[in-house]
């Protein structure tokens, strides 16, 4: 998994904390996406007899299964939430939004011996609003605490922990393991365990460097936080450089995100986050894992056999996230990467091995300035198309037949328009000196050296 050619560079605590944030956040988003879809027969029956215990009669289907949509839907909203807040959020609470898994694991872990449908409901919203604040705070922390040739690798390791993520929910939620009736709200109580070891060894490593120089102006603890982490004495270049960004940063104030809409020096950034992160919704996948067993039961597999035949879609998955984090040191986030995508994710069912790609690549796109309204915009259309998908899936589902999911005419329109517009992404120090570039697509090598207007070839780091 990791390239011979940056193993060398790579240190224990920096592989650690890489692991243990990726397993103890990235890894909840891609479980959460699956977790729904095993025992859904299970869920709508305990909400059928709570209904019928609390009014005298059931719930119809059309209502009883718009009741089981918004419980898939509502961690979307959850997602919106975390998403808008993330900056505040962060800042009050840093790696205490764990606490928010333990609290959503008791809400949904107590709700069938409470008799509480909505105790469900509400677990799941707050887990949506911790995959918001996550989805956004692991690739920028990854990406300031790492050097210049690991950023990509790194950036793209939580990438593979939602598939992973995925994998888990699919091999848990089979019938030897918790898909019987009686342990779905253990099934979807799970993620308390990987939180709670976030929650206990977080603490361990320091704040990311960038972060105590730029934002609390502490050089010593900086100087600390990147000798650990780089496993070097002489920090003091990577001091300088994040320095220089500290002051040439002084003079520019935060936009707001009215503001980034309407500034023309990054209008090609904005417009490439927001299509990217729209596509990666709207190409059908979190329906797939939403829906899978409604699907695979409407294109004619025998019941007893989709736990099995999900598993070993979600078995290709990660090994579709296996290929792009090798690819992503090599490609970063570059057109021919977001055309194979598409690609890969029409032959082999959808996997959303790039999931966190649209983050990590609004990270390297935008200054520190910019990056706040950035992460606002592009996390924001996320999670209003992870929720139309969401909502409308079972409407849709009975529509539409189970294939035309899988022809995914968005994947394919999101390659398209980032092998045609989306030029290679810059690592984020050098980005100070782009501000005016109308797309962000210019060298790091100096004021001697330009670059073409398109896509580029990796540009030389700073």
């Amino acid at each position: 998994l990791i390239p011979p050619s940056l193993s060398q560079h790579l240190t224990f605590p920096l592989l650690s904390v890489t692991f243990l944030v990726s397993f103890g956040s990235s890894m909840l988003y891609g479980y959460n996406l699956a977790v729904v879809n095993s025992p859904a027969v299970h869920i709508k029956a305990f909400y059928n007899a709570t209904w019928s215990q609390r009014y005298g009669h059931g719930l119809a289907s059309g209502p009883l299964t718009l009741l089981y949509s918004l419980t898939v839907s509502i961690f979307a909203l959850g997602g919106l939430v975390g998403s808008l807040l993330v900056g505040v959020l962060v800042e009050q609470y840093g790696s205490r939004s764990a606490l928010l898994v333990l609290l959503a694991g008791g809400f949904m872990g107590f709700s069938q011996e409470l008799g509480s449908p909505e105790m469900v409901i509400i677990g799941r919203s707050i887990m949506g609003l911790h995959s918001g604040i996550c989805l956004s705070v692991v690739p920028l922390y990854l990406g300031e605490i790492a050097p210049k040739n690991l950023r990509g690798f790194l950036g793209l390791m939580p990438t593979l922990f939602i598939c992973l993520g995925v994998f888990f929910a699919q091999v848990l939620g089979l019938p030897e393991l918790l898909g019987e009736e009686r342990f779905w709200p253990l099934f979807l109580s799970v993620v308390v365990i990987p939180a709670s070891l976030q929650l206990l060894l977080l603490h361990c490593f320091p704040e990311s460097p960038r972060y105590l120089l730029i934002e609390r102006n502490d050089v010593c603890g900086a100087t600390k936080a990147l000798r650990r982490f780089l496993g070097t004495p002489d920090v003091q270049d990577v001091i300088e450089e994040m320095k220089e960004e500290q002051r040439s940063l002084s003079s520019v104030e935060m936009v707001s995100v009215w503001q980034l809409l309407r500034d023309r020096s990054v209008r090609w950034q904005t417009l490439s986050v927001a299509v990217v992160n729209a596509g990666m919704q709207l190409s059908g996948i979190d329906a797939i894992w939403f829906y899978t067993n409604t699907i695979f039961e409407n294109a004619g597999i025998p019941v007893s056999q989709i736990p099995y035949t999900t598993v070993g879609t979600g078995t290709i998955e990660v090994v579709a996230g296996l290929i792009g984090v090798s690819d992503g040191q090599i490609d970063g986030c570059s057109p021919s990467g977001c055309l194979r995508q598409p690609v890969l994710r029409t032959l082999a069912l959808s996997p959303p091995s790039a999931a966190g790609v649209p983050f990590l690549m609004t990270a390297e796109l935008f200054t520190q300035s910019h990056r706040p309204a950035a992460y606002i915009v592009g996390g924001s259309l996320n999670w209003l198309c992870n929720f139309t998908v969401g909502w409308s899936g079972w409407l849709l589902g009975s529509c539409v037949s189970p294939w035309v999911s899988h022809a995914n005419p968005d994947a394919v329109a999101e390659g398209t328009w980032g092998s045609s517009e989306l030029g290679e992404t810059i690592q984020p120090p050098c980005l100070h000196n782009l501000l005016e570039a109308p797309r962000c697509l210019a060298s790091c090598a100096g004021p001697a050296e330009s670059a073409p207007v398109g896509p580029l070839h990796p540009p030389k780091l700073c």
